[in-house]
């Protein structure tokens, strides 16, 4: 492909990843308030409040963004391994749709982990808070925190997705990996106490644990394909 045809891909991914985040975002605003609901529920708070007339239209706003970004998912990943593809062996290519199909369920993992360790992490960040202070959770900055950390997880989780397809177009390999684990073990460490609340070690354990395993069972994958 000319560079003229690869911005002509990217053009027409742009559009119909913009279009189908716009449609799923239209759907989701009518549902962000119960979801709103749901997420002040599942972090384990009663109550939540606002201190502008407008600032719950635009809590739900934002809501309904992340949310038509996540279930407009499958969408963009599909793009983006189309816009990728041409880049790919005839033989690699066969592999596109199980890698569509890896990438979705390790960013709806990566989703559900996030969700079901969030009681964990605001009773974590709320026991560093001394006996007399209450915690009143503004819903703009409650909801905030749990959309950036949801896709956070989302995105993280694509760990093992990504490792192959570098090690497919043979720019990285399993031997590099494996030379350079202690590095990995390290990145990875760093980034898990990064994306998790707290200065308790068993917390980020949650994403720390995982994201290894993935690493190594991504270069075992590439070295039994002899990469």
């Amino acid at each position: 492909m000319s560079v003229i045809e690869h911005l002509e891909a990217l053009r027409r991914a742009l559009i119909v990843i913009i279009a189908a985040w716009a449609v799923t975002t239209i759907a989701a605003f009518f549902v962000s308030g119960q979801v709103v609901e749901w997420l002040v529920s599942r972090a384990g708070l009663k109550n939540a409040i606002y201190l502008g007339p407008g600032t719950f239209v635009l809590t739900r706003l934002q809501v309904a963004l992340y949310i038509g970004l996540i279930v407009a998912a499958p969408v963009v990943i599909q793009q983006i391994w189309w816009f990728v593809s041409p880049g790919l062996h005839r033989h690699e290519r066969r592999l596109t749709l199980p890698l569509i199909v890896a990438s979705i369920v390790f960013f709806a993992l990566g989703v559900g982990v996030a969700l079901y360790a969030l009681p964990l992490y605001i009773r974590v960040l709320n026991s560093f808070a001394p006996p007399n202070v209450t915690y009143l959770a503004d819903i703009s900055e409650l909801i905030g925190f749990i959309l950036i950390m949801v896709i956070g997880f989302g995105i993280v989780f694509e760990l093992p997705v990504v490792l192959i397809v570098l090690g497919m177009l043979r720019i990285i390999s399993s031997r590099w990996l494996y030379k350079n684990r202690v590095w990995w073990f390290l990145v990875l460490g760093v980034a898990a106490n990064f994306l998790t609340p707290g200065v308790d070690p068993l917390t980020p354990l949650l994403m720390f644990v995982p994201l290894y395993f993935f690493f190594e069972a991504s270069a075992l994958i590439l070295k039994l394909s002899g990469r």
